[in-house]
């Protein structure tokens, strides 16, 4: 079942990259009385992602935090050291956006939110969406229609979207 507005988030490990290597980082302590942006890409590096989910959300940065947003978040279901590289090559890290793996596709899976298209390699990947979580509770949930597209999980549309 694809959660929806209202739903917790079930709790996952994603990884990031610390400095001694990967690390666990768990999904219910990072959202426990925080509120944040989560947004998931079907892969780091491939071409919506990195031209356009991604810079929507270091545009929009700064517009997140002035609404009390304490984190951003991407997530892909990728390695922790695609992720890193990823998010160093993009800009994303510097302008204060999380990057995650889930690299098993575990939390994508729970969530319903996991798709394969072996057309274009994608296999067990994640739906491109946006979400804003209060207290690991989903308020706002922005699925596209289409992997190749980005509009309503951009930044730009996940704002308006908690302005509604």
């Amino acid at each position: 079942m694809t959660i929806s507005v209202g739903d917790k988030l079930p709790n996952a490990t994603l990884l990031t990259m610390g400095a001694d290597g990967p690390e666990g980082v768990e999904l219910a302590t990072l959202t426990k009385g925080r509120k944040i942006v989560l947004f998931a890409v079907p892969g780091a590096y491939t071409g919506t992602c990195t031209t356009a989910h991604v810079p929507s959300f270091i545009r929009t940065k700064a517009d997140f935090d002035k609404k009390g947003v304490d984190e951003v978040i991407c997530v892909s279901v990728n390695d922790p050291f695609v992720m890193q590289a990823w998010g160093e090559s993009t800009g994303a890290a510097k302008a204060g956006i999380t990057m995650l793996a889930d690299a098993e596709g575990a939390f994508t899976k729970a969530i319903g939110m996991a798709f394969t298209a072996p057309p274009v390699g994608l296999i067990n990947r994640s739906q491109r969406f946006a979400m804003y979580v209060d207290d690991g509770v989903v308020k706002v949930l922005n699925a596209e229609d289409n992997p190749g597209m980005c509009e309503t999980s951009a930044g730009e549309g996940l704002l308006a979207d908690m302005s509604a």
